[in-house]
């Protein structure tokens, strides 16, 4: 007999076991039912599998939810950078990609210190940034506001949500001959490629994060004598805040995202601007030196926000 055979035979036998235990199954329910109906009490059921407890002593590195100490959330944290560190260094010292496309971390440092002695590093930074705070800023003044409207009323939610869900989906980039024409090419339109990036999404992830305000608490509030606007301002708003700054939090990523796309519209400094000029020189340890400073901005920011939140919420922790 083949192996081939062999396995069929198997999956038919397995197939015909699962078939008798469904029967047997079907065949237990019907009989409970009809001693039911007669108003007999129910047999007694098949006992239920046992299997064994965990582990009091089972690592909290593998278990759900469940918080780790202190010195491994450190030790992984310091892992998550030393580990890609690590694989740079070795492909590097292998040898399996060219110096030219993947330089080495000396060579990113080397470049990274020459564009602070210049100080050129500095300008494109703080042009990057004004560019952000006042594209991603313009977004939260439109989005929290709307999205408190959307979440709270059932108007507001069904006005807004079809038009904003539709164009979420229209890519910003998609924009930017649009807004040359309408706003030139200074800053405006650069501002405005960073708001349409992220104002949409801003305010479908806050209008969800006020929807998850517990409808009991709403209720409690009204059966204690609280008005509409007392609702909405010392119940609403205050249990949604932590929700609010993680929807900020995380469009905040991609407002950084698209500052590099906002550059390409006729920029004289930027860090996006300075990332294409490297690139037309090929000169990759630049480019590496200026994604490393980007990256590190947005994990200050990140932290930022995270005690921000933390000491606001302390409730949704």
């Amino acid at each position: 007999m083949s192996t081939t055979d062999a396995a069929k035979q198997a999956t038919r036998r397995a197939e015909a076991a699962d078939e008798a235990e469904a029967l047997r199954l079907e065949d237990e329910q019907r009989l409970a039912e009809a001693q039911e109906e007669r108003g007999g009490s129910r047999p007694d059921w098949s006992p239920l599998p046992r299997r064994a407890g965990l582990k009091p002593n089972a690592s909290p590195l593998f278990s759900l939810r469940t918080p780790i100490p202190a010195r491994w959330r450190w030790t992984l944290a310091v892992a998550s950078f030393v580990i890609p560190l690590l694989i740079w260094v070795t492909l590097n010292a292998l040898g399996t990609i060219k110096p030219t496309f993947l330089p080495t971390p000396v060579a990113v440092f080397d470049a990274l210190l020459k564009m602070i002695e210049s100080g050129e590093l500095f300008s494109d930074l703080w042009a990057t940034t004004q560019r952000v705070l006042l594209g991603f800023g313009l977004a939260i003044l439109v989005s929290v506001p709307l999205g408190i409207v959307m979440g709270t009323f059932d108007a507001g939610l069904a006005l807004f949500e079809p038009v904003i869900a539709m164009l979420r989906y229209l890519p910003a980039s998609a924009f930017v001959p649009l807004l040359m024409i309408w706003l030139g090419l200074g800053e405006p339109s650069k501002v405005a490629v960073l708001f349409l990036g992220t104002v949409f999404f801003n305010t479908l992830m806050i209008a969800d994060a006020v929807r998850g305000v517990p409808r009991s608490l709403i209720d409690v509030s009204y059966t204690l004598g609280a008005r509409r606007g007392e609702v909405l301002r010392k119940v609403i708003v205050p249990h949604a805040l932590p929700g609010i700054i993680d929807a900020t939090r995380v469009n905040a990523a991609a407002a950084w995202n698209f500052v590099v796309v906002a550059e390409l519209i006729n920029a004289t400094a930027g860090l996006g601007l300075r990332i294409m000029r490297a690139q037309r020189f090929t000169q990759t340890d630049r480019i590496f030196a200026l994604l490393i400073v980007i990256g590190l901005l947005g994990l200050v920011i990140d932290i930022a926000l995270r005690r921000l939140r933390a000491r606001v919420g302390k409730w949704a922790a």
